[in-house]
């Protein structure tokens, strides 16, 4: 099983680079491969709302309307078995990298329905508080909705702060874990 793990923070060394590290170390324990690709990196901008609201994400399901490193993302999110997004929590909610991919991706795949390309996949969510936790349950609440909207499969969803950082690393490594297991 091939998972591609999504973060979104420009730390490189942070609680949400070190839940990426758990994912992948559980997914490969389990015997799968992982992509670990950081927003950061790439350019995915926001979307554009083309024509009158909807461009060809709502017909083609495919953004059109900014070229930017999204397309091949989002080919690489519809090749793989399963993704885990990893995300810092801002304001109560997701990063903003991670809202745009997200948003996008919705805007591409929820028009499709029950045939939606991401349907039936597995997906780990994760919320990383750096501070006291406040927003996280927020955030994992709009990203479980993301996941219905696009027919994906949450197989979990995991909050994360840093008092709670070593037993939540355990709790991602084995769903890294548990997604291959469960879906190979």
């Amino acid at each position: 099983m091939h998972v591609l793990v999504i973060q979104s923070s420009p730390n490189t060394d942070g609680l949400t680079a070190a839940c990426a590290d758990a994912a992948i170390a559980g997914i490969e324990a389990a015997g799968g491969t992982a992509e670990n690709e950081r927003l950061t990196d790439l350019k995915v901008a926001s979307c554009n709302q083309c024509g009158n609201g909807w461009g060809r994400c709502r017909t083609g399901h495919e953004c059109g309307g900014v070229l930017d490193d999204f397309q091949a993302l989002h080919q690489r999110a519809l090749a793989a078995d399963g993704l885990a997004l990893i995300t810092p929590v801002y304001w109560g909610d997701l990063s903003e990298r991670m809202k745009n991919l997200t948003d996008r991706l919705r805007r591409c795949e929820a028009s499709l329905g029950e045939d939606s390309r991401l349907g039936g996949k597995p997906v780990l969510l994760v919320a990383a508080a750096g501070g006291g936790g406040g927003g996280m349950i927020s955030c994992l609440t709009n990203m479980e909705r993301w996941a219905q909207h696009v027919r994906m499969r949450p197989a979990d969803l995991i909050g994360i702060k840093r008092i709670t950082r070593e037993h939540k690393l355990a709790a991602i490594r084995a769903a890294g874990e548990a997604l291959v297991a469960q879906n190979s």
